[in-house]
């Protein structure tokens, strides 16, 4: 199967295998609706070294049924006192997205969104952003699916609650378009309990489908995380928050700007760390080497004429002089010359050359 390819955004970063993971934090609706906090997220995420912040939108009109915009939601994460109130209190505006696209952008940051809903995805389209991200509810949206793909951005889907068969028609879908697809192996569940994370499915979805897989995690923690950078993924995206405390549903699976920050550092560390392809000795394990192993010498004061035994021999450090690894080739030969007890024995000492000195 064809490794799978690298895609390049409008701006000229490149997502894929060999390059730098792409780390998204995922603002989602964390800003509770407000403009401010959600330019103070973009700034903070920044400043912590992600490569992305996504944001969601949603139309509520056009997402909920009459009868889901009236349900009742009145427990302690509700901003209104039905589901249509509630998400209409945690929007932000399609201006207000372009404000905060352009602040991402004088940051040095991608700037994407996951729209919920048809009318969302176009007014989040005429923003022309870099990315188009299918959240995992609508990987079954076949409409929408082929909305997504008619515009032509290279897009980002998430598999969580899917099957392959689902995952299969979602991707056969969008190749009808392009092939510029990043595929983010993904549990909905939140928190998501380690045991049900199942990292190595990452391996599968790249086999199957040959695009670039990344990995979108709901779990409270980071190693996970780190787990799929090492495993390889090519992009990976948390949800981001600036106090876990706040009101929202979000927030207890999110990372505040340390952990961020942090997730970030041990990244780039990982992929320092998976560079090297080969075993050999580099220039400081030379020099400890020669302070920490140990050397052949005399256990006793020797004579010139004295046939070595195990007796005569120990080894001690530094490990300038000759390698225990020659032990067998000392035993059983002659000294030359006479030998102080703690001296290191060289081959000029020896009657019977070594093995490669000869």
């Amino acid at each position: 199967m064809k490794p799978a390819h690298h895609i390049r955004l409008s701006s000229g970063r490149i997502i894929g295998e060999g390059q730098p993971c792409f780390i998204v934090a995922e603002v989602g609706n964390n800003h509770q609706g407000d403009i401010s906090l959600a330019r103070q997220m973009v700034e903070e995420a920044a400043r912590a070294g992600v490569d992305a912040v996504k944001f969601q939108k949603r139309d509520n009109a056009a997402l909920l049924t009459a009868e889901g915009l009236k349900t009742p939601y009145t427990g302690p994460n509700s901003f209104g006192p039905t589901y249509g109130e509630h998400r209409d209190a945690l929007e932000l505006s399609i201006e207000e997205m372009a404000d905060l696209k352009a602040l991402s952008e004088s940051l040095g940051l991608i700037f994407f969104a996951s729209a919920w809903d048809m009318k969302s995805l176009e007014a989040m389209n005429s923003l022309t952003p870099e990315l188009i991200k299918i959240c995992s509810a609508d990987l079954v949206n076949t409409p929408y699916l082929r909305r997504c793909g008619e515009m032509g951005q290279p897009i980002v889907i998430s598999t969580g609650m899917s099957d392959y068969e689902q995952i299969d028609k979602a991707v056969a879908e969008l190749r009808r378009y392009h092939n510029n697809i990043v595929i983010l192996h993904c549990n909905s569940s939140y928190p998501c309990p380690e045991e049900h994370i199942c990292l190595p499915v990452m391996h599968d979805i790249r086999a199957r489908y040959a695009l670039p897989t990344g990995y979108s995690g709901h779990e409270r923690g980071l190693a996970p995380t780190l787990a799929a950078v090492a495993l390889g993924a090519v992009m990976v995206e948390r949800h981001f928050t600036l106090d876990k405390t706040m009101r929202g549903t979000d927030h207890q699976v999110s990372l505040e700007p340390a952990e961020l920050a942090m997730l970030v550092r041990m990244t780039r560390e990982i992929e320092s760390s998976l560079k090297g392809m080969e075993k050999k000795v580099f220039p400081g394990e030379a020099s400890a080497a020669l302070k920490l192993r140990k050397s052949i010498v005399a256990a006793r004061p020797l004579l010139a004429g004295t046939v070595i035994t195990t007796a005569d021999l120990t080894v001690k450090s530094p490990g300038n002089g000759l390698s225990p690894d020659n032990w067998d080739d000392v035993i059983g030969n002659t000294l030359t010359r006479d030998v102080k007890c703690d001296e290191q024995i060289v081959p000029e000492m020896l009657a019977i050359p070594l093995n490669g000195d000869a």
